[in-house]
């Protein structure tokens, strides 16, 4: 088996799946990409049994097939100490000896079966759901939520984004119980419906790999698996199994304060502030007056603390209500418009976090944060 290929392009190809690849397994096979070359096709895999990449390179230069496992760390760092040149691939595939031939040099290892290598899920078709969608969409209900997910080894199912597709909306969900996120679009579509939820690894990967303009993915789920396709790569990954619980129970809708105020004035400010607030509860306590939020934090312990004034819309009764600073300062740089509104009942209820402007009418992104107790 032999073949030609580009050293940048099987670098940024092998760069995009090698993140699946984990440190923890039992498996030593794991720690290597399956080559399978059929027709000109070279098709690369990578997994940790959970989640599985999978690429697709056409080439210009190939002889004839087989497939081989490659140990991923090697190669990879030795691709990246390449400058741009093509690369000449040579697999015994009788022994596995593999040599790399570069414009000045020769490199030799040796592969493993690649019959070793495990075997892929496939989708169940008799319990299966196809859709598509725009890539670009689904990348920012990503980008949205991904910071909410959780590290709940005894809630697995906080671990992940709930995603909720409806004939006319898709809707994703995450919440650390601590914050919530819920990013909805109403600009869809769609023949049919899903939900599922996509692991927090996963769901990175998708990240890094989505491109953010309408490009069509192909997402097909049964009720152990989701299957995505998009420009050449395919992600399959094992979804968290239970039920999501209950989000919207938790949302307060009866919030009489409503304070307009500048995003990025406000984050500024809390991370100032923050600096002198007790480090093991980070509590700042957001106080408002009319046009007027006063942001401020003690530390008791060492007799420091700190406050500052910001203006701000707002024309109810004076209130005082306490959030963990790290939490709050996440949410406002999730948020994209300019200015945003609290939607505040009392101190001891959730506070909403909403964008004041939407670039698309069809959004509705909902931030939550719980209160934090204030000492008198």
């Amino acid at each position: 088996m032999k073949f030609v290929i580009s050293s940048t392009e099987l670098l940024g190809h092998l760069a995009s799946i090698n993140k699946v690849i984990s440190s923890k397994h039992t498996l030593p096979i794991l720690d290597n990409f399956l080559f399978n070359l059929q027709n000109s096709e070279l098709v690369i895999t990578a997994t940790d049994l959970e989640t599985t990449m999978i690429t697709r390179i056409e080439l210009d230069n190939a002889e004839g097939e087989g497939i081989i496992a490659l140990e991923a760390r090697r190669l990879t760092t030795m691709l990246r100490e390449f400058p741009e040149q093509p690369l000449t691939f040579e697999i015994d595939m009788d022994t596995l000896k593999v040599e790399i031939l570069s414009e000045n040099g020769k490199f030799s290892i040796v592969g493993q079966n690649g019959e070793d290598f495990p075997q892929l899920p496939e989708i169940q078709e008799e319990n299966s759901t196809s859709l598509k969608l725009s890539s670009n969409m689904f990348s920012v209900g990503i980008n949205k939520t991904l910071f909410a997910t959780a590290d709940d080894e005894l809630r697995p199912v906080m671990n992940g984004i709930f995603i909720e597709i409806l004939p006319e909306s898709i809707t994703f969900v995450a919440s650390d119980s601590h914050k919530l996120v819920r990013y909805r679009r109403l600009d869809v579509k769609l023949a049919s419906s899903a939900k599922f939820i996509l692991p927090k690894k996963p769901a990175s990967l998708l990240k890094n790999i989505l491109p953010s303009d309408e490009t069509e993915i192909t997402l097909q789920t049964d009720k152990n698996n989701a299957f995505f396709s998009i420009n050449g790569y395919q992600l399959i990954c094992r979804l968290v199994e239970g039920e999501y619980p209950t989000y919207d129970a938790v949302i307060p809708t009866n919030n009489p304060y409503k304070v307009i105020a500048d995003r990025l004035a406000i984050a500024n400010t809390i991370k100032r502030v923050a600096v002198f607030s007790n480090q093991a509860s980070n509590l700042i306590k957001i106080k408002l007056e009319p046009n007027q939020l006063i942001i401020s934090a003690q530390d008791i312990d060492f007799s420091i603390s700190a406050y500052e004034k910001l203006n701000c819309q707002y024309d109810g009764e004076e209130m005082e209500i306490g959030f963990k600073s790290v939490f709050l300062t996440e949410i406002l740089l999730n948020i994209n418009s300019s200015s945003v509104v609290f939607e505040l009942s009392d101190p001891s209820r959730a506070g909403l976090i909403l964008p004041l402007d939407k670039d698309n009418t069809t959004e509705d992104e909902l931030m939550l944060l719980m209160p934090m107790m204030i000492n008198s």
